[in-house]
């Protein structure tokens, strides 16, 4: 089985030469080294490598530093800014690169709430035309995606670790899943997929997580393997799971058939991100 996390982010230390515009939890850095390290060390063959908004917002250069030096193991994610007017150039000079899978829209970070708004239609437009998915961090928005969905239904939209409120330190929420009933409804639009990335921040019990499987089966109930991807959020979790406790509560569990596991895993994600590790 080929294992593909949907979401990790690696980063320098804070250095004048590409400096921090703020702080992720997490280590002073977390290299392209660092991230295939971690993978290597729990059989994870590659990842889409998400350039971490909190700290590069729209830069996406040590992301592709990082795709140069191994591009065996990682796909690329850039965020895009909705609000400049010159974004479906962006998005049409990043659509061609060998590393480029997707792009992403930081919903959750003060952008526009309507789903009528000019320069989130214009990037899930152009979105469109590359055959892109736009993944969406979407926390608390998660109505707005139902409608951006409808209003563009030739656009694959990705919902980022769930649509749900994930912590950065311990503890988990007290209702961790107060809003998957708003995830479930997105369920409809055929075009709106999920990462089930981060899930196991949201437990309140100790390794492997076993709380998190009643509420995941809904979320794979609803949807179906093949619009669900099993991700990480490395590093963003690494003050409440180690790497290895992202990965195997997934591989351990009774709860996943062989071919689920599979499809959750790896096989989905190749599907809708076009996307292979190279050689495989």
């Amino acid at each position: 089985m080929l294992t593909i996390d949907a979401q990790v982010h690696a980063y320098e230390r804070d250095h004048p030469g590409r400096p921090w515009v703020n702080v992720l939890a997490g280590p002073p850095e977390v290299t392209g080294d660092d991230m295939v390290a971690a993978m290597d060390a729990v059989d994870v063959d590659a990842a889409i490598l998400v350039s971490p908004w909190t700290m590069y917002r729209y830069d996406e250069s040590y992301a592709l530093d990082v795709h140069a030096a191994y591009p065996r193991r990682f796909g690329l994610v850039k965020p895009v800014d909705p609000n400049d007017p010159t974004v479906a150039d962006t998005i049409a000079d990043w659509a061609p690169l060998d590393s480029t899978v997707g792009i992403r829209i930081m919903l959750s970070q003060g952008n526009a709430t309507d789903p009528n708004d000019p320069g989130i239609n214009r990037v899930l437009s152009a979105a469109a035309r590359h055959g892109l998915p736009v993944n969406l961090s979407c926390k608390g928005h998660l109505e707005l995606v139902g409608q951006l969905a409808a209003r563009n239904s030739e656009t694959r939209l990705v919902v980022d670790h769930l649509g749900l409120e994930q912590p950065r330190v311990p503890p988990a929420p007290d209702e961790p899943f107060v809003e998957l009933p708003k995830l479930l409804g997105l369920a409809a639009h055929e075009n709106v997929a999920v990462k089930v990335s981060g899930a196991c921040t949201l437990s309140h019990e100790a390794f492997p997580y076993d709380d998190l499987w009643d509420p995941l089966s809904r979320v794979f109930d609803a949807f179906g393997f093949d619009r669900c991807m099993w991700g990480t959020d490395w590093t963003r979790a690494i003050n409440v799971v180690t790497y290895e406790q992202g990965v195997e509560p997934f591989r351990r569990t009774n709860r996943l058939s062989d071919s689920e596991r599979a499809a959750l895993m790896g096989g989905t994600l190749q599907h809708i991100y076009n996307w292979s590790p190279v050689g495989n």
